[in-house]
């Protein structure tokens, strides 16, 4: 077998889980969706290098994680130590994260209440066993395809990000997983985050006398007792003389009578918008050409009951006549409008009249244009930025990203000017706008640079963006005619503690 280093899609595990995509990778842990042959269906799976420093701890918090069986919390179904390859196989969750719920702006109070809710339980049950996650943010919790909820990455993204100590007091965990679901509801209530790096593209929570604002501030509507809980949990400077919630099973008592979710029965619905991916578990995506608003959980009310009545028959005769009048009616109004207004018909207007369309302002028309390839940019270090990775930003999958190298700072560690993504058209083109996503960053610095030579000084910047995280869109004042266009880093943005560069997707438009 061949170490995680030398992994490529196509190896299959265990005989049975064949690697597809590489979903995302740091540290010497990498994230795939693969397929278990054996039951034919997708599964997430980690797999490590041989020189990952936690594998041990990793590999039993897994373990310790799969014998858990709250439905919220995502499945583990394998995980693996021996001296030829290390993996951790688990569910694949498709669906929302809750960053992509409130991308349009904060969710119904009850409705965000409701989510942090079930996951408060599902916490609770694992805390239990002694497996707290100490690593929660909008993209862990997911309102599935399936219409449920579902908690990513228990025990697992813990030790990934170092955030789980030999010492630690149980107590302290608690307290850690308390604060986690209260950010958690208060991104859902207000759309923000209260932390320094705002996950999922979220903008951070204003702050008042140093301290972040309570959700009433920031958010009209939100009700008092659900802003309360949010302080208890996260914020006590702002409600003294309340008790802290010190534990996920005290944050879910206090979150007990929050009506929870149910599908609803609906019409058959327009096809689904696609979903974007977690950094824990992989999820389903595919290519859209703007950020999509995903719909809401469904409506959380108590089920009808068919109200008893008395004499149905008698009253459902006399309705069905008297439907039968109006129909009657009805047509007979239509037939003479009808009439009437052909005996109108000469005195319409003739065609080129005046009730001809009134021409629209111009516009400049685009097009898509579809890259040939990319390559990571690095003209002022070694001449190649991680280009291993470039094509995951063109394969229609936001879920997938190419990223430079990790710095110490944002200025790349005085060692370069900057760093870039640079793609090949194939031709050129006169290009207008280019919308990028860039993943889940804080921060930094991009310029787009167009031109028909490889050479930096010949791409000529157009457009330029600064505090990036999620979906931007570049757009020329003046169309510029060139068959490469470079994503050109001058200020690396911040992700997880580290400063890099990152496209998870591209789409390119150029004037017709």
């Amino acid at each position: 077998m061949s170490t995680s280093s030398a992994i490529e899609p196509g190896t299959k595990l265990a005989e049975r889980f064949r690697l597809e995509d590489r979903v995302h990778e740091s540290n010497g842990a990498t994230l795939w969706k693969a397929i278990d042959e054996v039951l034919a269906r997708p599964v997430a799976v980690h797999t490590f290098d041989p020189d990952f420093p936690r594998l041990n701890e990793v590999v039993s918090a897994a373990r310790t994680a799969s014998r858990l069986t709250d439905p919220r919390l995502t499945q583990v179904f394998d995980a693996t130590e021996d001296d030829g390859c290390s993996y951790v196989v688990s569910e694949w969750v498709t669906g929302d994260n809750l960053a992509d719920l409130v991308a349009a702006g904060p969710m119904e109070p009850e409705r965000a209440a409701a989510l942090v809710a079930e996951v408060a339980e599902a916490l609770a049950h694992a805390h239990e066993a002694g497996v707290p996650h100490l690593c929660l943010t909008p993209e862990h919790l997911v309102w599935t395809a399936g219409g449920t909820v579902k908690l990513l990455g228990l025990g697992v993204d813990a030790v990934l990000a170092d955030a789980v100590h030999d010492n630690m007091r149980v107590e302290d965990a608690a307290r850690g997983d308390a604060e986690g679901l209260g950010r958690l509801l208060y991104a859902g209530l207000t759309g923000h985050w209260p932390g320094e790096e705002a996950p999922g593209g979220l903008p951070v929570a204003p702050m008042d006398n140093g301290h972040y604002c309570t959700p009433r501030q920031v958010t009209a509507g939100v009700p008092g007792y659900l802003d309360t809980i949010v302080c208890r949990a996260l914020l006590p400077e702002s409600k003294r003389g309340q008790t802290p919630l010190a534990s996920p099973a005290e944050v879910a008592e206090a979150l007990s009578s929050v009506p929870r979710p149910a599908p609803m029965p609906m019409p058959a619905p327009p096809p689904a918008p696609p979903v974007t991916a977690s950094r824990s578990e992989g999820l389903d995506t595919a290519a859209s050409p703007q950020r999509h608003t995903p719909p809401p959980p469904p409506p959380y009310r108590p089920v009808q009951q068919p109200h008893p009545s008395g004499g149905g028959g008698a009253l459902g005769k006399v309705a069905v006549g008297l439907v039968v009048l109006l129909v009657m009616a009805a047509v007979g109004l239509g037939a003479w409008t009808l009439g009437r207004s052909i005996g109108n018909a000469g005195d319409a207007p003739e065609a080129g009249g005046s009730s001809s369309p009134t021409p629209t302002t111009g516009t400049t028309a685009t097009r898509e244009v579809k890259p040939g390839s990319a390559q990571g940019f690095d003209p002022l270090g070694d001449g190649d930025e991680r280009s291993e990775l470039a094509s995951l930003a063109l394969d229609g999958k936001p879920s997938t990203d190419w990223h430079s190298e990790s710095y110490p700072s944002a200025d790349f560690g005085r060692l370069k000017k900057g760093v870039g993504l640079l793609i090949d058209l194939k031709e050129s083109v006169a290009v207008k706008e280019v919308t990028a996503d860039f993943g889940p960053v804080s921060g930094g610095t991009v310029e787009l640079r167009v031109g028909d030579s490889k050479d930096l000084d010949d791409l000529g910047a157009v457009a330029k963006a600064s505090g990036l995280g999620g979906k931007e869109t570049l757009t020329a004042k003046s169309p510029k005619k060139g068959r490469y266009i470079l994503l050109w880093f001058t200020e690396g943005p911040s992700y997880q503690g580290k400063y890099r560069a990152q496209v998870n997707e591209v789409k390119i438009r150029a004037v017709k």
